[in-house]
């Protein structure tokens, strides 16, 4: 990725684009808004407009019991105008903390000719030392009359024994939106937006919405959201960025669209805003625009914990209650797609390993769980399992027992039985009840949250509630290995498959003696069609 983004710099110096030239094609951008989907309406991006925020958004801090991290983005470049978090304990707030506003200034390749440039401007602002579980108020206000409403985001739980409680959290990957970005003007739908869909599944629906109503109904105390977010880069190869307005890019680039994440942050407001929102980074996550390993680019938008280790900012970990939930980064182990392969040195699975050692020896944790996107166990036709994940780190998830890893990156919703080192230890049946101890690490697939549907593989069927198979050994599948090849495998630990929209509902409750935690999947209109319980007995 650092030889892609230099690549784009020494293009840039060949290709400059004037400051005023720049600003107006910002201005050309802002007229062109009235034609399609922008949080701001259709004046964003103008400058004389009134400054304007949206797209609000609330995640935890390295402390999630204490600490909550506010963001939004900004209609236009504020100037010397100031950004201001209203909050505190009542909808009366009391308290003000002046944002910090980033400026994410992109230029790229425009397949017609010239350069797409883009100015995006977020604000973001840390709000730390609150009590644990407790409801805390926030407004945005400019010092020019801005004033949003009063909304409140919730801490999390405290991980001490006497403190916990029943609490829930969600969880899907490969989201995207079903709204087709307004700049440049006149995109066709499907190009940069999820309007893609096989012919046999319904193109008129919003798939990612639906399931994002049926998140924002299941009321959850936090959301994790296993990579690929937005879809700027629809082509994810970790390739140069180049706007193309339709159609595949030339070969040796991906397509890029910066103004997608107007449109993303928007459609997630909704729950974002209220519910703290918890990223890991896929391969669509790469964004050769941007430094720091293609990740520039979120690191103006997005606010991550930052306890991971240097240099890999969306490896991170947090607890809620009895739950530790770390965040990984797949792109830096992956055999598939190598392009930021082994970018942190080793450095990230060392942390994963003291990490892990760290949440297991705390009696306070019961659960641990892994978020990230490339499957290590997946039978999905289009990616199916990588062999780097599995090196990386199957070994360390069964030292340390991990019990749930969750994945998207295969557009589809999978299950395996209970495993260690790489086999199943039993079968484990809709409604059966696991013993992670001594059962196993679980692996979930739910890239399902909006994206098109992949396969599986050639003549493999569906698995799940009301339609068990009575064999669901899969012959045919594959994994990627070192040199980028796939390796046939034949698999017996695929117990669950279900070829549509869905995301996962967790809820946990611990207990003095024994906690469970029951992981349900659910689809687009509320359907449940799997469910497993965990239990572990409560260390003294």
């Amino acid at each position: 990725m650092a030889e892609q983004y230099e690549w784009h710099q020494r293009y840039l110096r060949r290709h400059r684009v004037s400051r005023r030239n720049f600003l107006r094609g910002s201005a050309a951008a802002a007229a062109a808004a009235a034609l399609g989907t922008t949080p701001f309406g259709h004046r964003a991006y103008a400058q004389d407009a009134p400054l304007g925020v949206a797209g609000r958004r609330v995640g935890y801090g390295p402390d999630a019991s204490s600490q909550l991290r506010l963001a939004a983005q900004l209609s236009r470049n504020p100037g010397a105008t100031k950004v201001f978090v209203d909050h505190g304990p009542t909808p009366g707030l009391g308290a003000t903390v002046e944002a910090e506003v980033r400026n994410l200034v992109t230029q790229i390749p425009d397949s017609s000719g010239g350069v797409l440039s883009a100015e995006q401007f977020y604000v973001h602002a840390p709000v730390d030392g609150l009590p644990g579980r407790t409801p805390h108020f926030y407004r945005w206000r400019t010092d020019d009359g801005f004033v949003s409403d009063v909304l409140s985001a919730t801490t999390a739980m405290p991980s001490a024994r006497d403190a916990v409680g029943w609490f829930r959290f969600t969880m899907m990957g490969d989201q995207g939106t079903n709204e087709t970005p307004s700049f440049p003007a006149g995109l066709a739908r499907g190009d940069y937006d999820d309007k893609s869909y096989k012919p046999d599944n319904d193109p008129t629906a919003p798939h990612a919405a639906n399931v994002l109503n049926q998140i924002i109904a299941s009321r959850p105390d936090f959301h994790v959201l296993a990579g690929d977010i937005a879809y700027a880069d629809p082509s994810g190869e970790g390739k140069r960025a180049q706007f193309v307005r339709k159609g595949d890019p030339p070969k040796g680039f991906d397509k890029f669209n910066p103004y997608v994440w107007d449109v993303y942050l928007g459609s997630i407001e909704s729950s974002a805003s209220t519910t703290p929102w918890m990223f890991a980074t896929g391969n669509h996550d790469m964004e050769a625009a941007y430094p720091v390993h293609g990740y520039g680019g979120h690191l103006a938008r997005l606010d991550f914990p930052g306890n991971g280790p240097a240099g890999c900012p969306s490896v991170y970990s947090f607890t809620y209650g009895n739950v530790a939930v770390l965040s990984l980064d797949a792109n830096d182990v992956t055999y598939e797609i190598p392009a930021n392969q082994g970018y942190s040195h080793g450095a990230q699975n060392a942390w994963v390993e003291r990490t892990l050692a760290a949440h297991r020896a705390n009696p306070d944790i019961d659960f641990i769980v892994a978020f990230f996107h490339h499957c290590a166990f997946s039978t999905v036709s289009d990616h199916a399992s990588d062999g780097g994940v599995r090196a990386a780190w199957g070994a360390l998830f069964d030292r340390y027992q991990v019990d749930l890893v969750l994945q998207g990156h295969n557009h589809a919703f999978e299950r395996t039985d209970p495993m260690r080192a790489g086999a199943p230890t039993r079968a484990a049946e809709d409604n059966s009840i696991v013993y992670p101890e001594t059962d196993g690490t679980v692996y979930y697939t739910v890239g399902s949250g909006g994206r098109r549907r992949y396969n599986f593989q050639p003549g493999e069927q569906e698995s799940y509630r009301g339609h068990e198979l009575p064999d669901t050994f899969v012959p045919n599948s594959y994994v990627w290995t070192a040199d980028g090849d796939k390796q046939a495998e034949g698999i017996g630990w695929s117990r669950v498959r279900f070829r549509n929209y869905a995301f996962i509902r967790v809820d946990v409750r611990p207990g003095n003696l024994m906690s469970e935690m029951d992981v349900t999947a659910v689809d687009e209109y509320g359907r449940e069609f799997d469910k497993l319980t965990y239990r572990r007995q409560v260390r003294a």
